[in-house]
Parts: structure tokens; sequence; C-alpha cells
């Protein structure tokens, strides 16, 4: 406990740098911004979870899958920002999302992109796949077989939304400490032991966590519309995975398909993915496979070389 109570006030105490600029918005809607990273080849809308903010996607100038990709110039990211405005898309749901800024971000571009979704945000990358026209869908730990979750997680789910309906409706929007309930009640001992070895990490390490801790419990409150449909929705009736969402069928999309799954995913299990495609599966956690030291090699090269092989093939 004390090793913890240091690792939590080391973590309090720690510097931060300043995140990494934000590039320019090619496009604007209800408080949502579409940020383009530049780059040549085939344009790659990359769609971010409501949950946390899209910063995961762009953590550092060394963490950062979209300014890789930038770089490399085989691939054009642009990534959709939220933004922290939730009271302008308080009414929308999640399907809502991709109706009102998705398809309009996808339309802003000039040409048909390919979409790319992280965790929930690759359920509606495939939503808008099958309202738009795209040149491809790869998603990256992203569920869409809601029924295939752990019934005890479905369950505490069901009660921690029946617990906060009433004032997130009344609030207008869910927030973001109520979700965060449910990330640290899937492991309780695990939250402590990080801060446990945290205490005892070196500058370098030390550093990465802060960055990566603070962007984990930050993030603006989720629409009341989009918890509700989280919850009842998706959690508890599947929508998705039962074929009444957005009448999307991932099988049948009339464009590639990639998955990128996690065997070891405590939050999105490999089960709950759509099954549509090609299929790529990494022995690394949720956030890992996106920014860990293995990140680079198990996802963002095999992620850019199908992106090519789309641009290629026209």
């Amino acid at each position: 406990m004390a090793r913890a109570l240091e690792g939590l006030r080391r973590y309090q105490e720690a510097e931060r740098s300043a995140p990494p600029e934000q590039p320019p918005a090619l496009a604007e809607r209800l408080g949502a911004s579409l940020r383009d990273y530049g780059g040549g080849g085939v344009p790659a809308l990359f769609v971010p979870s409501l949950i946390n903010p899209p910063s995961i996607l762009d953590l550092s100038e060394e963490k950062s899958l979209l300014r890789w990709l930038s770089r490399r110039g085989r691939v054009r990211p642009l990534l959709v920002d939220w933004g922290a405005d939730v009271a302008a898309r308080r009414e929308l749901g999640v399907a809502g999302h991709v109706e009102s800024i998705l398809l309009p971000f996808a339309e802003a571009i000039g040409e048909a992109p390919a979409l790319v979704g992280y965790c929930l945000g690759g359920t509606m990358a495939l939503g808008a796949a099958s309202r738009t026209p795209a040149k491809g869908v790869a998603t990256l730990a992203s569920p869409w077989r809601f029924s295939a979750f752990p019934e005890k997680s479905r369950r505490g789910l069901e009660s921690l939304w029946a617990g906060a309906r009433a004032t997130a409706e009344r609030l207008g929007m869910l927030p973001m400490e109520v979700l965060q309930s449910a990330f640290w009640a899937l492991d309780p001992a695990r939250t402590v032991g990080k801060f446990e070895a945290f205490a005892a990490m070196g500058e370098s390490k030390a550093r990465d966590f802060v960055t990566l801790e603070d962007w984990a419990n930050d993030g603006p409150p989720l629409p009341a519309a989009a918890a509700k449909e989280l919850f009842e929705g998706l959690f508890r009736e599947d929508c998705t995975g039962s074929g009444r969402w957005l009448a999307a069928d991932p099988a049948r999309l009339p464009c590639p398909v990639l998955e990128i799954v996690s065997t070891v995913d405590r939050i999105v299990p490999a089960a709950s993915a759509a099954g549509a495609g090609e299929r790529i599966d990494l022995a690394l956690g949720h956030v890992g496979m996106v920014v860990g030291s293995r990140a680079r090699e198990a996802l963002w090269e095999p992620l850019e070389a199908w992106l090519s092989r789309l641009w290629k093939s026209g």
C-alpha cells in the first residue's frame, strides 16, 4: 500500500510535456473537427471511440500512429476529433454520430476514403461504410457482437447504467467518471498494482506512463443519447451483432475489410469482433497494440501495408 500511494503521489506531481500541436481542421460539424495530417496515397478517415480522447492515435511525437503514417507518405491520415462541446451533440446516439458527423466528414474529403476505427470507433466505421462509399474498412480492437462479452461484464454495465441513467438524462450527458468506474472494476488489483510499479519506474518509462495514464483518465462526458444507445442498444440488445443497427452487415460490405484483434484484450474480447474480411490477431493489450513498444511492427506497419494496397488497387 505504501508503494502504491508513493506511485500515486509521484503521478500527481509529475511534470507534463505539452501535447503535439493539432493539425488544421478540414471540416467542422456539431463541435467535432476533421483534422488533416497530410501525406500522400489513400485518404484514411480515422474514427476514435466516443470514450476517452482521440489523442491515443496521436499521443506524442514518438508514439503517434497518425504522424508516422503521414511521414511515410503512402497514407493521408485524417482524424475525427469529437471535441469537448458535448452539448452540441447531446441528442445524438451512437448511430446519430455516424449519420450526422462521420458521413459528412467522409464526403468533405472529396473522394471515397478508407475508414479506420479504434474500439467503438471501429463499430461506427463499419456502420458508416454501409451508408457511404469507402475504399475499405479497418477496425482496431473493435466490438461488433456485443453478446460475446462475458455475461458478468454485461450485467455489471447494466447495473451501472441503471444507477446513472437518471443523472445522465437530467444533465444531458454521462460523466466520464462513471465510465471510468467500469474500467477499474475489470481488475481492481491491477489499478493499484500499476501505481505500485510506477513508484520504482525509471525516468523514460515513467514519462510514457504519465502520458498514457493522463489519456486514460481524460475525456469529455458521453452525450446522454449515445450513452443510452451504448448500454441499451449495443450491450443489452446487441443490435449490431443481430443485424438491427444501421442495417449494417460487415460480411456484405462492398469493400475490403481488415480486423486487427487483440487476443488478450480485457476491454473488448476477441470473440466480439465482426468476423468479416481479413483478420490479424495480436497478443497485445487493448491500448498496447496501438502505442506499446511493439505497436509499430505489430500494428502500424501491417495497417500501412493494407491501406497502401487499397491505393494501388484503385
